[in-house]
């Protein structure tokens, strides 16, 4: 019961704000005739036209799954490039130069080059997704596994446990809140050059709709395409935090215990058992 009033708390603190700056627009759109500023009841009407579901198969849709597969990829390979690195030595020491190099690139300023090589298909904009959502999954994947204590690693190598099974029960347990720490930032970078790589040679996708809808001076439009984006976003952080509040539930309970009020909580003295009659007749 306390965990649902909890859980009831929280979401009543996280959308009171949202609401109240959507109210706040509402009221402070309503009376203007700007160009540029158009009510939000007729962007929520546009919104509910355009996405519900005129144009989600040939703009949404390619976006997503653009989204998706470079953001997974970028996913995949640093993590397992970064527990690679955190645990060897010496590939770290060898591929450190060149990681600081690229992730030093922004992946925008290769849109270009992008273009050359993979034309304007669905491989370029997965391809620039990869390349920047990569860098921050690789780097915090590194720092989680070199965090591990020695003692630990000393201890599973002790037991003669297999590298495969430590990978698996050791390091990535150990290191996965950092390792989440990386995923949540990458799903910021992926987002925005989702957005980015759809503005350059794409004739499909919420990039693509925005920008037409500018040039077109569409600004209810391009406002609809905008909110849309924030909801995906908004929606893909709300999934992976509870993907990781699965994967990680011991970490968070762990938290839960060490905060000070429930160290407090845990501390204070219980009642004090009353004696009956007849323990007081014996003590005496």
């Amino acid at each position: 019961m306390t965990r649902t009033i909890r859980a009831v708390r929280t979401l009543a603190w996280e959308f009171t704000l949202p609401a109240a700056l959507v109210v706040v627009w509402w009221l402070v759109s309503a009376q203007t005739g700007s160009l540029y500023f158009p009510p939000l009841s007729r962007i929520l009407t546009r919104f509910h036209e355009l996405w519900l579901f005129e144009r989600f198969t040939s703009d949404v849709l390619p976006s997503v799954v653009n989204l998706a597969v470079g953001y997974l990829a970028a996913a995949v390979v640093g993590v397992a490039l970064g527990v690679a690195m955190g645990l060897v030595p010496w590939l770290r020491e060898a591929v450190n130069p060149a990681v600081q190099f690229l992730r030093a690139l922004p992946a925008v300023a290769l849109l270009p080059l992008a273009i050359q090589l993979l034309g304007i298909g669905w491989s370029m904009k997965a391809g620039v997704i990869f390349f920047g959502a990569l860098w921050p999954v690789l780097l915090n994947t590194i720092d989680g596994v070199r965090s591990i204590d020695p003692l630990v690693r000393e201890m599973t190598s002790s037991y003669r446990i297999t590298r495969r099974e430590r990978v698996r029960h050791v390091v990535l347990p150990a290191a996965g809140p950092q390792i989440f720490v990386g995923l949540r930032a990458s799903l910021s970078v992926a987002v925005i050059l989702l957005l980015a790589s759809e503005l350059v040679g794409s004739s499909s996708g919420l990039g693509f709709f925005v920008l037409q809808a500018q040039r077109q001076f569409n600004t209810t439009d391009m406002w609809a395409g905008m909110v849309l984006l924030g909801v995906i976003g908004y929606l893909l952080n709300v999934g992976l935090q509870a993907l990781e509040r699965r994967v990680l539930g011991w970490h968070f309970e762990r938290r839960r215990k060490n905060r000070p009020e429930t160290r407090a909580r845990r501390e204070q003295p219980g009642p004090r058992p009353s004696l009956s009659k007849e323990s007081a007749v014996d003590q005496h």
